[in-house]
């Protein structure tokens, strides 16, 4: 019966939320490790029998275990909305997790690159089909705030040169349309005439491929990203993500509308956005204590 029910929710989760695979997957998690807690520490069979207290207990565990409290809100909000879901469907008669609250989120300044740090790291040579690959998948990154999964998902129809934007397809299938700057646009062009027909097999449409053809993964990405650092001297624990940290917070320290950046990186909630005009007040701060002679 409990197995039963958590694959009615992920069927739920990705015919009628439209969620993601890569979030369907934390749900997945989630809710196996519950599940396991329930039948196992619980030695309940039933969802009907559960109680609010076996949340609390399983949510306690999970602190004892050492898990960060992004984790532990995480798995809170995936709870939640599992034990919605049996009550809609009329799985259980009450919803046990109404009153469970949702820690509070930690608002830790992301980690961004310098100007110097980025042309550093966008300085490939190009004298192979993968360093010309490399060159325009981090110069779109930059020029655009994609997250690497919407990167690595694009398809060649997906870029538009001539009119300058690329196309995409975000977090909950939300589809967006960003503008890409002229040498982001310039390297792609590149990549598009003189390296992707050498690596391309059959007719595979994704735009950006591997050295077999085949799409890139993110684990692929990250590889890729994480030596180019190295080369470009980057001390710093480097991400994927960070490109987009940088792309956001670049834009507002040169003046960019706040909700012109929250479209672009397809934030649904501004507050999410406004995390990088902290960054960019934390910078300042630096700079004034480095350089002002009363600092």
């Amino acid at each position: 019966m409990l197995k039963y029910a958590t694959k009615d929710f992920y069927h739920y989760l990705q015919i009628e939320r439209g969620l993601s695979d890569n979030t369907i997957t934390a749900y997945r998690r989630d809710i196996d490790k519950y599940c396991i807690f329930i039948m196992k520490e619980i030695k309940k069979k039933d969802w009907k029998f559960v109680t609010r207290l076996d949340i609390v207990s399983f949510l306690r565990q999970l602190k004892e275990e050492g898990k960060s409290s992004a984790t532990i809100r995480r798995t809170t909000s995936s709870l939640r909305m599992f034990h919605r879901f049996l009550y809609r469907e009329e799985i259980v008669d009450i919803d046990v997790s109404q009153h469970i609250e949702i820690p509070k989120k930690e608002r830790k300044l992301p980690n961004i690159l310098s100007t110097e740090e980025v042309e550093a790291l966008l300085n490939i040579k190009q004298d192979t089909p993968l360093h010309i690959r490399n060159k325009a998948m981090l110069e779109l990154l930059y020029a655009t705030g994609l997250r690497v999964t919407e990167l690595i998902e694009l398809k060649v129809g997906d870029f538009h040169l001539t009119m300058g934007f690329v196309h995409c397809f975000g977090k909950g299938s939300k589809e967006r349309i960003i503008p890409v700057g002229d040498l982001a646009l310039q390297a792609v062009s590149d990549y598009l005439q003189h390296a992707r027909p050498m690596l391309k097999k059959g007719d595979e449409n994704t735009l950006f491929l591997n050295h077999h053809g085949r799409p890139l993964t993110r684990q692929g990405f990250w590889k890729i990203i994480k030596k180019l650092a190295k080369q470009a001297h980057i001390n710093k624990k480097i991400s994927p993500h960070m490109l987009r940290h940088s792309f956001a917070t670049h834009l507002l320290e040169n003046g960019a509308d706040l909700r012109a950046v929250q479209e672009m990186l397809g934030h649904e909630d501004i507050s999410t956005t406004q995390i990088y005009t902290h960054v960019t007040k934390a910078r300042m701060k630096d700079v004034y204590k480095k350089y002002h002679p009363r600092a």
